[in-house]
């Protein structure tokens, strides 16, 4: 009996403490839960940026309200999120950890942890006020503040080495509608700054201006001026409504450096050229001067910008096209091996027809013998040496085609024909062929596809499929339905240089073309038979006057139409292909010549 009473003492006893141990592990756990649910509910307002309330839960509401308002102003958060974690109890204080986590504009995050310090009184706990609740660096008299650092703009450069455009400033002029009907007439206003703006824009509206800018609340953007051309209409500009900003942009170092061409570029890469903005957090002193750096990040430059463009080579045909503006002259100079566009040159009759060096197309004449004798070549129906007749003039079918002044030659080496350019010879070649073989050449020697070049407007050509006999005679000596631009007959020359592979013609370097369209490659073999065609066109055919400028391959052209002819020369040194054409220009030795000028304007001994 006794034993059993003993038994139930202590299992008694063992209750008691386990519910002793029980209980104080429960006094523990609520006295974790009151300071961790104070600070929650403290943390919930101030993250939703109820600041009133936050503060309310404070022991010092007026000094809290007014550092959690500098905070968020301070880093002009767009929004924050804090969770509590440990809690530190030492009797009637407790320190609860808390992750904060700002986010800033631009998408930049700044996480930290801080200690939100309670204390518990009658009422229970409650947020004990210390600016270190907000960041454990912030002093008692301190504010939090982010500053912008901007990234330095990167330049964009031609492949020689040289900055071609760099961080400028131009000034953007608006017009305020409502402003303009407070002080006066907003169609008044508009009329003044159109007359005022139109040599720079002439699609300016004064009615679309009107309309568009009093559906905005605030100023309405009207165009971008060169601080010079701004500072000298600034008096004329003087109108209600019109104000102005100055804003960052890509502007050319040399204004007379490709101007058509590198509008094309800013176009594409003046939003890639800002790098990323650094950004700091720093707590301020009362006098504004920072006290410490809680957050650093350096501004990050982006890379420049390298384009294909030679200064050297571009300035050379600039030069040679610029010789005169009686007629509209354009000159396309690509690297064979790489595809680079080493220049785009256009006199300033040509620029007001737009970009007809890349865009233009027009008949190629008898440069497009190139690829009649590369289609020949493949076909086996012709080689160099292969005897050939050069009649006047040839008749196929309906058509009578003569040669140039109705010269003959009797029967001679396909590359005499090719020097002397017999379009009767050519003619006849091309009546053998099947209906797509020119097209198909001319697709594996860049005519035809459709090329995607970032920074540049470009068109290579266009060849049918002729079914017809007679067709394809004249498109044999390009005088027929086949069109191609100066950048196309380029490649065509590219192609010969480079062991016959079309090259992708490509300006801005890192951005590569996309090529679609028809695809082909040329037979191996082909251009080692059409090179010393094309050299015979120098040392001995219709190009002789550019001879002894060095090996210089090509063929000349001039293209018939209705009223007139153009003139042409395309080919290659070394690793430098051109075509030249002079619209309206005539006898093709126009062309030869302004492309003469361009190898004698090259330093000396330059080598692509």
């Amino acid at each position: 009996m006794w034993q059993w009473r003993r038994r139930g003492i202590q299992a008694a006893s063992l209750v008691v403490c386990a519910l002793v141990v029980l209980g104080i592990a429960g006094c523990a756990t609520d006295e974790d839960d009151g300071p961790r649910r104070a600070a929650e509910r403290f943390l919930t307002a101030f993250s939703a940026r109820d600041i009133v309330a936050a503060a309310a839960l404070t022991d010092n509401p007026q000094i809290a309200q007014n550092a959690m308002n500098s905070a968020w102003s301070g880093l002009a958060a767009q929004s924050m999120d804090a969770k509590a974690g440990k809690v530190d109890i030492t009797g009637d204080t407790a320190d609860v950890a808390v992750d904060y986590q700002w986010h800033l504009p631009r998408s930049r995050d700044w996480g930290y942890r801080a200690m939100v310090r309670l204390g518990r009184s009658d009422n229970g706990w409650g947020v004990r006020w210390v600016s270190t609740n907000i960041h454990p660096g912030l002093g008692a008299d301190q504010r939090l503040s982010l500053s912008i650092t901007e990234a330095p703009r990167a330049t964009v450069n031609e492949s020689d080495g040289s900055e071609v455009m760099v961080n400028g400033t131009v000034i953007g002029v608006t017009f305020d509608a409502h402003e303009a009907a407070e002080q006066g007439s907003v169609a008044d206003s508009v009329t003044r700054l159109v007359e005022v703006l139109r040599p720079f824009d002439r699609t300016l509206s004064a009615q679309v201006i009107a309309e568009e800018s009093t559906a905005e609340n605030g100023p309405y953007p009207i165009l971008r001026l060169s601080r010079r051309n701004f500072d000298r209409l600034r008096d004329r500009l003087a109108i209600p409504g019109v104000g102005h900003n100055e804003q960052a942009e890509l502007v050319a170092r040399d204004p007379r450096f490709a101007p058509a061409l590198l509008s094309q570029v800013k176009r594409v890469v003046d939003g890639e050229v800002d790098g990323r903005v650094g950004w700091r957090v720093a707590t301020v002193n009362p006098n504004g001067l920072d006290a410490d750096i809680l957050a650093d990040h350096a501004p990050q430059a982006a890379p420049a910008v390298s384009l294909s463009l030679s200064r050297q080579v571009q300035n050379a045909a600039q030069r040679a096209v610029n010789a005169t503006n009686n007629f509209q002259i354009a000159m396309v100079v690509v690297q064979p091996s790489t595809g680079r566009i080493l220049a785009v040159a256009q006199n300033p009759a040509a620029d007001r027809q737009g970009p007809i060096a890349t865009t233009g197309l027009y008949p190629p004449g008898s440069t497009f013998k190139m690829v009649t004798a590369a289609a020949a070549i493949s076909r086996n129906i012709a080689h160099p040496d292969t005897m050939v007749p050069c009649p006047g003039e040839i008749q196929i079918g309906p058509r009578l085609i003569p040669n140039y002044d109705a010269f003959s030659l009797g029967t001679v080496p396909m590359l005499t024909a090719f020097a002397q350019s017999c379009n009767t010879t050519f003619a006849k070649l091309a009546s053998q062929m099947g209906p797509s073989d020119l097209a198909h050449t001319a697709a594996a020697m860049g005519v035809g596809p459709q090329y995607s070049i970032a920074g540049l407007d470009a068109v290579s050509g266009s060849v049918p499929i002729a079914t017809e006999t007679v067709a394809r005679s004249e498109d044999g000596f390009g005088q027929g339905r086949v069109l191609v631009s100066p950048l196309g007959l380029s490649l065509v020359a590219a192609t010969v240089a480079n062991n016959g592979k079309a090259p992708v013609p490509q300006l801005i370097l890192g951005k590569p073309t996309a090529v679609s369209g028809p695809t082909a490659r040329l037979a191996p073999g082909v251009v080692t038979q059409l090179r010393p065609m094309m050299r015979a066109v120098v040392t001995s055919g219709t190009a002789t006057t550019i001879d002894g400028l060095g090996a210089i391959f090509g063929k000349t052209g001039e293209a018939e139409f209705n009223g007139g002819s153009h003139a042409w020369f395309a080919g290659y040194r070394g690793d430098l292909a051109f075509a030249t054409l002079v619209v309206r220009g005539g006898d093709s030795n126009n062309a030869v010549g302004v492309t003469r000028d361009f190898f004698n304007f090259l330093p000396p001994g330059y080598a692509a």
